[in-house]
């Protein structure tokens, strides 16, 4: 199918970029990562035009101004000009921060999407943001910059592993709970593992989610921040274990403790029910495993969440659930409230 702002789903989504490429850009360049370089290049490789090749490597923790640059060297190796075509192929990092190179060099080339995990597939490659992380905080840096097209292609989740898979389904909750209660009870009830579930019927439900808000609020000045639930306190530590654990938390993973915490906070704020919390803890910990966030975190969390983007005037601002499937934003929430929805979360760890 063809949603508006050339976003292609579904098993024909190939057919449609074979026909983007028949446009003629002077040059095709193709950022990847290992993994896609192993598991997804070589099925879109003989339908490119001839192209140069830029790897990376894989991760968040790569997601910096230091690669950007060898980006952009390289960019400028293969002679790129402003009629190039710059294909991103990967996750949420390749999409985030091959856009934000894109729309940067040479004050802007042509840019494609090529998501080939959850993530990137039903979040990160929609909506036009682009960037990197700076100083240990999130997205820090970055330009609102929509691609020319995203081509999704489902069957590339099944070179994903499990925990992958489950990070990027943390994305799907949240676009439930924001906006489509009926979707969220269906995945309440389910008992369908997630390798078994219609990805390209859930793909597109929630790009149109994301789309349709974003069409109304393309820079994030009001109702976009709605897509922000959860990713207040997620982001925070998804910074902390980046930085101080053996083993980083995946995006998804950190969100999803976001969810359980900003939840906690909705219902103190006395916008969400105890049922509604009991059930939004139900699916969450159906499908994660989580780590306890230790006492030693909390002063570093606060310091990052205090750097959040939504923030005005040094007031914390989050985006709050008013009841599952729907959503209020720029809720001030105390600090003293932030460290007790953390200790809840621990609470519930077993």
């Amino acid at each position: 199918m063809n949603l508006k702002g050339q976003i292609f789903i579904g098993d024909h989504s190939f057919k449609e970029l074979i026909q983007f490429l028949t446009q003629p850009f002077s040059s095709c360049l193709v950022l990847a990562d290992e993994n896609t370089l192993k598991h997804c290049y070589p099925v879109i490789k003989e339908i490119l035009p001839p192209h140069h090749l830029i790897e990376i490597p894989s991760g968040e923790i790569h997601k910096t101004f230091a690669i950007c640059g060898m980006i952009w060297t390289k960019l400028t190796e293969f002679n790129a000009d402003r009629k190039s075509l710059f294909i991103n192929l990967g996750g949420g990092v390749i999409g985030d921060m091959g856009g934000f190179s894109a729309a940067c060099f040479k004050r802007g080339i042509p840019f494609i999407n090529i998501p080939t995990t959850l993530l990137s597939m039903v979040d990160a490659s929609v909506g036009g943001k682009t960037g990197i992380d700076f100083m240990g905080f999130k997205n820090q840096i970055g330009l609102f910059q929509k691609p020319e097209a995203v081509f999704i292609y489902t069957a590339f989740l099944k070179t994903l592993p499990q925990r992958e898979l489950s990070s990027g389904f943390s994305e799907v909750i949240k676009h439930y709970l924001i906006a489509d209660s009926v979707a969220f009870g269906q995945v309440l009830n389910s008992k369908r593992p997630l390798t078994d579930l219609p990805w390209n019927e859930i793909v597109e439900r929630n790009v149109k989610i994301k789309s349709a808000i974003v069409e109304q609020d393309p820079y994030e000045k009001g109702i976009r921040k709605a897509l922000n639930f959860g990713h207040t306190v997620g982001h925070a530590v998804e910074s902390w274990f980046l930085k101080n654990a053996a083993v980083p938390l995946l995006h998804g993973e950190a969100i999803a403790i976001g969810m359980l915490a900003e939840s906690f906070i909705s219902l103190k704020k006395d916008l969400l029910a105890n049922y509604e919390l009991s059930k939004i803890q139900s699916v969450i910990f159906s499908y994660f495993n989580l780590p306890r966030i230790e006492f030693t975190a909390l002063p570093e969390i606060k310091t990052l969440i205090k750097q959040d983007k939504k923030n005005e005037q040094d007031t914390t601002q989050f985006t709050l659930l008013q009841g599952i499937g729907n959503y209020s934003i720029n809720i001030a929430v105390e600090e003293e409230l932030i460290i007790e929805s953390i200790n809840y979360y621990n609470s519930l760890l077993k």
